[in-house]
């Protein structure tokens, strides 16, 4: 038999001297494509960028295992023959491009780097290898891509960069570490075809790091489950998935969003409503910095929710849905009318809608980003409070705090501990917490779940369902996970460049769509899944 491409065995992990991996072996060969799955913190992640010698040393340490790439002992290897292999023999897509991209260097210097390390090229050389390589990834116009950086890109744009750095040198392995997080159910369909593509073309060994199973099922030839830092199962792809062994492998294939919301009540009173609101921001050039036109992030758009009622906002990046969200909060100017208990928004002087805020909160997509680090989780709360509820004393406050942990299911003994210190679906139930305690009547939830697993991302469907239920509460959701959507929204809209497309409830618009452009997006979420 060939030897595999790329053998671990016994693999070890610590950090600052604490066991973090232990025990884990899999072997890679060539064509194949290979799935670590588990949860944030499994320990998949750094698993791979052992491969590569990648994670902080000496903070990281390998107090046992082997790694051979090829036959060579990669763990322990020296520099120079490390060098040789990244991004040359081996190539890595990390999991957030916007922060594995230098925000500094253009999308040619950042692609021909790697080109003259490795291959030697001149400038010429390694621009037209750049221009080949956008394209085989699908950037549109690639030329007029090559001086953009990296914020100047779209998610998808940015990822798609990542890809043809990967892939600059042909490797023989690729290691995807979650490629298609947050991106747009119709950018991971590309995505998805775009790396089986190259994989079949170029004959390259795939090792897949991902959450979403999925991805997993359509992409992996075999599996391995990762929990709490070992491998509990691995075996085929149709095995592992029809008739898993291990009691954590079939939690996780069981941990999908599901249910339906229950009818809202006929009597349920208008929270509110927004008509033809428009945001438009004025381009402008020459010396003067003239108007010579705009772009209608959100052109006409009409909307309302009731008390205990989800309106989902589906759609792809770009086309209006966060826009919107901060529309309707005031947060930036719009036109058209926006009412909220029949008060017209728009008309009211700073000072009252400051004191109305309390009444319309909003949940962003990441909560390490909205959550202050320097604060603990009772200080975070707090604030709110402070601001709107000045009368109360520390002993009410501390009451008031430690009753919305209890209810976003976390224990009130934590909260004098600081963001870092709690996983990814704990932030988020922080960040829920903080906008529950002022006890508003509509929240909007601008993709709360897109970055977390999937057993949390159900376990955060769950208590919002909870929520709504016991408090009444209005929700916008705005998401392009289509899949969430369907399990927590009455009615959707479907927003494309700045317009709502069609409209309806959630059951008539999956089963029966429409528009062309919704029928897409079902299809590319059927597809992925």
């Amino acid at each position: 038999m060939t030897a595999p491409l790329l053998e671990v065995t016994d693999l070890a992990i610590d950090f600052n001297g604490q066991a973090t991996v232990r025990g884990v072996s899999f072997t890679l060969d060539r064509g194949e494509t290979l799935a670590l799955v588990g949860e944030s913190g499994s320990g998949k992640s750094v698993s791979a960028l052992s491969i590569l010698q990648l994670l902080p040393y000496p903070t990281a340490s390998h107090p046992a295992g082997s790694i051979r790439f090829e036959g060579r002992e990669l763990l322990g290897a020296a520099e120079p023959d490390l060098i040789a292999v990244r991004g040359d023999r081996i190539g890595m897509i990390f999991q957030e491009p916007m922060t594995s991209l230098n925000p500094l260097h253009t999308v040619e210097k950042q692609i021909g780097e790697t080109l003259l390390i490795h291959r030697g090229m001149d400038a010429p050389a390694a621009r037209a290898r750049t221009l080949e390589l956008l394209e085989l990834v699908g950037i549109a116009d690639p030329e007029s891509r090559l001086r953009s950086y990296p914020h100047q890109l779209s998610g998808g744009q940015r990822q798609r960069v990542m890809i043809a750095m990967a892939l600059a040198n042909e490797p023989d392995l690729l290691i995807a570490d979650e490629p298609t997080t947050a991106l747009d159910v119709t950018i991971q369909q590309q995505i998805l075809e775009l790396l089986s593509d190259l994989q079949q073309r170029l004959g390259m060994a795939l090792l897949l790091i991902s959450h979403d199973l999925g991805i997993v099922r359509r992409m992996a030839d075999r599996v391995a489950v990762m929990h709490r830092g070992q491998i509990v199962e691995q075996g085929q792809i149709d095995a592992i998935f029809d008739t898993p062994q291990h009691p954590y492998t079939i939690e996780l294939l069981n941990a999908e969003p599901s249910g339906r919301q229950e009818p809202v009540a006929d009597d349920a009173p208008e929270v509110l409503a927004g008509n033809d609101i428009r945001v438009w921001f004025p381009i402008q050039r020459g010396l003067l910095r003239r108007t010579v036109g705009h772009v209608k992030a959100v052109d006409g758009v009409d909307l309302h929710v009731r008390a205990g009622e989800t309106l989902g906002i589906v759609g792809e990046s770009g086309s209006g849905k966060t826009t919107l969200g901060l529309a309707l909060l005031r947060l930036i100017d719009s036109r058209g009318d926006i009412r909220f208990d029949g008060t017209d928004l728009r008309a009211l002087d700073k000072a009252t809608l400051r004191a109305r805020r309390a009444d319309i909160q909003i949940v962003f997509q990441d909560p390490f980003a909205s959550l202050d680090p320097r604060f603990s989780i009772s200080q975070v709360i707090a604030e709110g409070l402070r601001v709107h509820f000045p009368k109360l004393t520390e002993t009410q406050l501390d009451d008031r705090i430690r009753s919305v942990l209890g209810e976003v299911g976390l224990d009130a003994d934590t909260r004098h501990r600081y963001p870092h210190e709690f996983s990814g679906g704990q932030r988020q139930r922080i960040a829920i917490a903080r906008a529950l305690v002022l006890e508003p009547r509509l929240l909007i939830l601008d993709e709360p779940t897109s970055a977390l697993d999937r057993s949390v991302q159900s376990q955060i469907v769950d208590l919002l369902r909870a929520l709504q239920s016991r408090r009444r509460l209005a929700y916008l959701f705005i998401s392009h996970d289509l899949k969430i959507v369907r399990a927590l929204a009455h009615r959707v809209i479907v927003m494309k460049d700045g317009h709502v497309v069609e409209t309806g409830d959630v059951e008539n618009l999956f089963t029966q769509p429409r528009h062309d452009y919704t029928r897409r997006l079902i299809a590319a979420a059927l597809f992925n899944h």
